[in-house]
């Protein structure tokens, strides 16, 4: 995880960050298409571990065979497998798919419920999940979704430290006003994709560089990465030539046992 300077973290820093972010990146929302808190639900467990855009070229098939929780809780596996095998992870995706639904089916009469204690035991949802469905499709602010952009985003800019989800999120809760917990995911994650990369950050235009605590900024800001320094003690190793392989070392020849002395018998002289 990034270093940041350990400063004190207030309501108010978080506020003025949230500010420059929706100055910055008005047109910030959720990227997934949808139509209906289904949807939603079914296109955000298909998004772990691949793209949004990917996940927008794979749902309007999906959602045109399967329109809703009694459909897709009824569906053969193998053909749900084939229409999302392109977001990987298929398998396990479709299990999870088939099974919120079927949970949608048996305990909410196909209805996607409105509270995360219903939401998260439902295969397929974890926390992360249920705060997108609830925000985007209810509007209702149980939480902050904690993604890899919002992770690495909040560890620069010195708003929460740490490499735990659930424990980002309850920082993060504590720093920003509950109305605006839905939006501060959108602006963290559009920032993350289009400013602060995760290898290559554009520190040189980034509206919150003045603010921003991490380390490495001023480097990345003069058009590089920081350099890696080599550790004291060490010898650079000179780069071997092409072509020419290093010789082997000489096997070294076994050391010959020591002669012991006769043991002389009692009454020898």
């Amino acid at each position: 995880m990034p270093r940041t300077r350990k400063l004190r973290v207030t309501p108010a820093f978080a506020n003025r960050v949230l500010d420059v972010l929706e100055q910055a990146h008005p047109e910030a929302r959720c990227a997934l298409d949808y139509r209906n808190a289904f949807e939603l639900a079914a296109a955000t467990i298909l998004s772990a571990q691949c793209t949004d855009e990917r996940v927008n070229k794979v749902t309007p098939q999906l959602f045109a065979r399967y329109p809703d929780a009694k459909a897709l809780a009824a569906a053969a596996p193998a053909d749900v497998e084939e229409i999302i095998r392109s977001t990987g992870f298929f398998r396990a995706k479709t299990r999870s798919l088939i099974g919120f639904a079927q949970g949608l089916a048996n305990r909410h009469g196909g209805a996607v419920p409105l509270t995360m204690a219903e939401l998260v035991p439902l295969p397929g949802i974890g926390r992360k999940t249920a705060n997108v469905v609830l925000g985007h499709a209810f509007g209702v602010n149980e939480g902050i979704a904690v993604d890899t952009h919002v992770l690495r985003v909040t560890n620069r800019l010195g708003l929460a430290q740490g490499d735990d989800p659930s424990k980002i999120e309850a920082q993060l809760m504590a720093l920003v006003p509950r109305e605006r917990w839905t939006r501060t995911t959108d602006l963290l994650i559009f920032h993350g994709r289009k400013i602060c990369d995760a290898r290559r950050p554009a520190c040189g235009v980034c509206p919150l560089f003045a603010d921003c605590r991490w380390d490495s900024r001023q480097a990345w800001a003069s058009g590089g990465a920081p350099k890696v320094l080599r550790p004291a003690g060490r010898r650079p190793v000179a780069p071997r030539r092409a072509g020419r392989a290093r010789p082997k070392p000489a096997a070294r020849r076994p050391r010959p046992a020591p002669r012991r002395a006769p043991r002389r018998g009692r009454g020898a002289p």
